[in-house]
């Protein structure tokens, strides 16, 4: 995601546009002190400004909080989001510092660091015209944020059902291929098992009239066998002129 898109910098660009104000009220505080009068409603407009940044900063953590459960997920790396919690962390601190000078009645905690400095590390909080609107913004986009990648869990959550729906389909189509293999073989090892019953009766009546043929020959004299000879010859031509020649 590239830092156009990505929310987080979004949020942070807005933190650092506000940041830049109120580092301004910041130096009129500090030159006010020949007018209590300007100085206090300086000092109440910066504490509102301190207070506004530390509520965004809070949410910007939790972002942080979340996308660090997954970051592949997010499309980040470990490096880029230590970068976020050192840039929160630089955030509050420096924010920390300039609201206990204020309320100290000096600079102290943050004369040490340049404004030059305190620009690139902080890129400005927001001052207390600007603060409810700021805050808004900054809630919105986490919000927007954490919505799209919930949209996203669940897109993906719908397209992994779809799958294992067309995969079950496919494991039913399977499964019924196989029961109707499974009929058939049992079908055919019936008719296998009837056509041995079969063969094996005829196998036996075979050898029963087998025996009775040889049974026969035995007893009947040469004669007999003769006679018996011609008398099948006799019957095969007249069954040959019936089956033929009709």
């Amino acid at each position: 995601m590239s830092s156009a898109q990505d929310p987080f910098y979004i949020v942070k660009e807005e933190i650092q546009d506000s940041i830049d104000k109120l580092q301004s009220t910041f130096h009129q505080w500090e030159d006010s002190a020949s007018d209590p009068g300007e100085q206090v409603h300086l000092k109440k407009e910066l504490l509102a400004g301190c207070e506004s940044i530390e509520w965004q900063v809070d949410e910007l953590d939790k972002a942080i909080g979340v996308a660090s459960r997954d970051p592949s997920w997010y499309g980040i790396d470990d490096i880029e989001l230590e970068k976020r919690r050192r840039w929160t962390s630089t955030a509050r601190t420096q924010v920390s510092s300039m609201k206990k000078a204020v309320l100290s009645g000096g600079a102290n905690g943050v004369g040490t660091m340049s404004a030059s400095g305190m620009r690139r590390e902080l890129m400005r909080l927001p001052n207390s015209h600007q603060a409810k609107s700021n805050q808004y913004a900054a809630a919105q986009d986490n919000d927007d944020f954490i919505q799209s990648e919930s949209d996203r869990q669940l897109l993906l959550v719908k397209q992994q059902d779809e799958e294992l729906d067309e995969l079950s389909a496919s494991v039913q189509r399977i499964g019924g291929v196989g029961l109707t293999i499974h009929d058939e073989l049992v079908a055919q090892e019936k008719i296998i098992d009837e056509l041995g019953t079969e063969m094996d009766s005829t196998s036996n009546r075979l050898d029963f009239v087998q025996k009775k043929v040889s049974m026969v020959m035995k007893k009947a004299s040469a004669k007999g066998q003769i006679m018996m000879i011609l008398f099948l010859i006799a019957l095969f031509i007249v069954l040959f002129v019936l089956v033929f020649l009709t």
